[in-house]
């Protein structure tokens, strides 16, 4: 599953193909499915138990990628970035333009053509361009267009000893997990939300928060994996192989503390690995939903994730399955979690 999932392109603002493959594999498990006006997608699984608590799941289903901003007079595509992508990583990518697929790489003037001071900076993408082997503009645009998508083309890897290669693990490897997720049915109402344009601006999170208003969300996403050269032990964020990841905040939300220490006692029950964030950089859909609406409870479980934003994701198989263990047996447990006097259903 995940390896079809991340062959998907779905670029924020394009995320069609992600939800068509969705909708089709569990709408069927689903009690109510709503696709809203963004494209965000709800499936609703009634509880065992009558429950006067919203329960919310999110994953988001884009990724990051270009968009096709010009076409030069030879032939060549002008790009602009949609979400956060380094520069350093775009030279020489490969790369798949518009609804038609078309294939192309992103160029530079050549080395040998270059000089010294050039060589020593880091080329910005107003210097780049995609070459699809057009013969001019007028060949170009029988192909492309201004405002078609542009993903990045790298097929699902197995690497050794269970740790995989691929683009858009940011957050395929959420809606992976979160579709296993809906095979089950569990004590309480259970919203899952798989929500769009997240890596542009958390917007779909936005909307759909709104309309549920949950009590207490899950963020099922990825993030960032420093255990690489160069780095110190420190500094490193999280680690590939020592389970799922906590965050205690970010850049933009604070963990719920309760909630996050319900499902620590629940991973340490069960005999689940997991670990904590180490820093608070970067920002996921919990920020909305901590904070649209009327407010709610956050918990972000995350797979950690190598080389994060680029084509080459590198995760870990093991922690891929432990994250699906601990959110499937948060969910199973979730009714003993003692809400604060707040109407929701628990007392102090």
């Amino acid at each position: 599953m995940l390896k079809i999932l991340t062959e998907l392109d779905g670029v924020s603002g394009n995320e069609k193909a992600v939800s068509d493959f969705i909708i089709s594999q569990v709408s069927y498990l689903s009690d109510d499915t709503i696709v809203d006006s963004m494209g965000n997608i709800i499936f609703f699984k009634k509880g065992k138990k009558n429950n006067n608590r919203k329960i919310a799941v999110f994953a988001h289903m884009d990724e990051v990628g270009l968009i096709v901003s010009d076409i030069t007079d030879d032939g060549y595509i002008k790009f602009a970035k949609v979400g956060g992508i380094d520069d350093r990583i775009l030279l020489t990518q490969r790369v798949r333009v518009g609804e038609k697929g078309i294939e192309g790489f992103v160029g530079i003037k050549a080395v040998h053509l270059q000089g010294n001071d050039e060589r020593k900076k880091v080329v910005k993408t107003e210097d780049l361009y995609i070459d699809i082997g057009a013969s001019d503009k007028e060949d170009a645009k029988k192909y492309v267009s201004k405002g078609d998508y542009i993903s990045f083309v790298s097929e699902f890897t197995r690497l050794h000893d269970r740790r995989f290669k691929a683009k858009a693990v940011d957050d395929r490897a959420g809606c992976g997990v979160m579709m296993e997720l809906m095979k089950d049915r569990y004590d309480a109402d259970i919203y899952f939300c798989f929500t769009v344009q997240e890596e542009v601006g958390l917007r779909g999170a936005k909307v759909l928060t709104h309309r549920i208003e949950p009590d207490i969300a899950f963020i099922l996403e990825a993030t960032t994996a420093s255990d690489t050269p160069f780095t110190p032990e420190h500094l490193y964020a999280t680690s590939l192989g020592k389970g799922p990841v906590i965050s205690l905040m970010d850049s933009g939300a604070y963990s719920d503390k309760e909630l996050n220490d319900f499902v620590v006692r629940v991973a340490t029950e069960r005999g689940i690995n997991f670990q904590y964030k180490l820093t608070s950089n970067g920002g996921n859909d919990s920020r909305a939903v901590q904070t649209e609406a009327t407010g709610c409870r956050v918990c972000s479980i995350s797979l950690p994730c190598r080389y994060i934003h680029s084509p080459v994701c590198v995760a870990d198989g093991g922690d891929y399955d432990n994250m699906k263990k601990l959110i499937k047996a948060v969910l199973n447990d979730i009714d003993e979690f003692d809400n604060r006097n707040d109407g929701l259903g628990g007392e102090n």
